[in-house]
């Protein structure tokens, strides 16, 4: 097996832990016999919801070398485990900032990273709750912005989600626009129980994936982070960070609505993005207003599309709203009858499965999960 080249302490871990025969998360494995080291190793394990398998050298039988999500093995423990199989998690964890062998014995036990202590202590602390939590691939992330206000970007956003946790992927639809409304209103759970952003607004550092996603409503079979009717109107930078990141690591799907001002805590949310849908009525106006909304977002998202809606103002058609904005086109947003008379339905946008809304935003995510498999 070729390794791969070692990383900083700055690094991602960047594969899927290696599964267990459970098919839950295994047991972080430490293999040191320093028991000052050993100390500092226990309580980040602690400190990241991790209770570790600890040994002296490689196990015996090697089942937990080989099934271990990630492995920690102190700089005293490199020559006892150089026989060991390679495999990839294995983090050589170190002292001595000066010792300049320590990367020779990194390549020998084929270590994927090299990390110092005290600084690294962050560092590691996330990467051992990346899998007590048992992350693997990071959700899919879309946000959805109108080109000017009514744009029909909300209805979008929830259609998206609502499509998306029908296809079977664990979903999260994020309110990012406080002056929205609340998209719970708009899935019809305002009164659902469940934590909403006031909650989270002074979140710092790394939130608990699972414990945000129990904490939000629940409603057509995905999770919802929505406003109450409080007074907070803003989200600190570090608390969408926080959030949005907890949620990306659950895996599935994340829609994320987004206004048209862009902030500190908007621009955080553009920044984890993958993809952004800019929704633009066939009006020139409209065009004229999206074009300024355009060249805010694409200054923090690379990867922004344009979904037209209709109906057409003389001389439009998609196509050409999407070259005057110079934007690749997602398509033109059907319209769904009985969401223009909301209060003759309960169902949430995109509820239909069979019906245009439904099929369009289905062929949107074929579309983003070909293109994110295959990058």
């Amino acid at each position: 097996m070729q390794r791969r080249g070692m990383e900083t302490v700055t690094a991602a871990v960047t594969h899927d832990p290696p599964p267990t025969a459970s098919g839950r998360p295994g047991k972080p494995l430490i293999v040191t016999e320093d028991a000052e080291l050993l100390d500092d190793l226990l309580r980040l394990c602690a400190a990241a919801g991790a209770t570790p398998e600890v040994h002296p050298g490689v196990p015996a039988p090697r089942g937990s070398w080989e099934a271990a999500p990630l492995v920690l093995v102190g700089d005293d423990a490199a020559r006892r485990v150089r026989g060991a199989g390679r495999r990839r998690g294995v983090v050589l964890v170190g002292r001595d900032q000066d010792d300049s062998g320590v990367w020779r014995r990194a390549v020998e036990i084929g270590a994927d990273h090299v990390l110092m202590l005290p600084d690294g202590e962050q560092w590691l602390v996330d990467r051992i709750a990346d899998v007590a939590e048992g992350v693997g691939r990071p959700a899919l992330t879309v946000g959805v912005i109108g080109g000017r206000g009514g744009a029909g970007a909300s209805t979008l956003a929830c259609a998206l989600a609502v499509t998306a946790a029908r296809e079977g992927l664990r979903t999260l639809l994020v309110d990012a626009d406080p002056l929205g409304g609340g998209l719970d209103v708009l899935l019809g759970g305002e009164a659902t129980e469940g934590l909403r952003w006031p909650a989270f607004a002074g979140s710092r550092g790394r939130l608990g994936s699972g414990a945000l996603e129990e904490s939000l409503p629940k409603l057509h079979s995905l999770r919802v982070l929505s406003w109450d009717r409080g007074d907070c109107l803003v989200v600190p930078p570090q608390a969408m960070r926080a959030v949005l990141a907890a949620a990306r690591r659950r895996g599935g799907a994340v829609v994320v609505d987004l206004p048209r001002r862009i902030d500190d805590g908007v621009a955080e949310a553009l920044a984890q993005l993958d993809v952004g849908i800019l929704v633009v009525p066939a009006e020139l106006r409209a065009v004229a207003a999206a074009r300024q909304v355009a060249s805010a977002v694409r200054m923090v998202l690379r990867d922004l599309r344009v979904a037209v809606r209709g109906p057409y103002a003389p001389g439009l058609d998609d196509r050409e709203v999407a070259r005057l904005l110079d934007l690749p086109l997602v398509g033109e947003v059907p319209i769904e009858s009985g969401l223009l008379r909301p209060h003759e339905s309960k169902a949430p946008p995109g509820a239909v499965g069979r019906g245009p809304l439904a099929r369009f935003c289905q062929e949107v995510w074929e579309r983003a999960l070909l293109e994110a498999r295959a990058a």
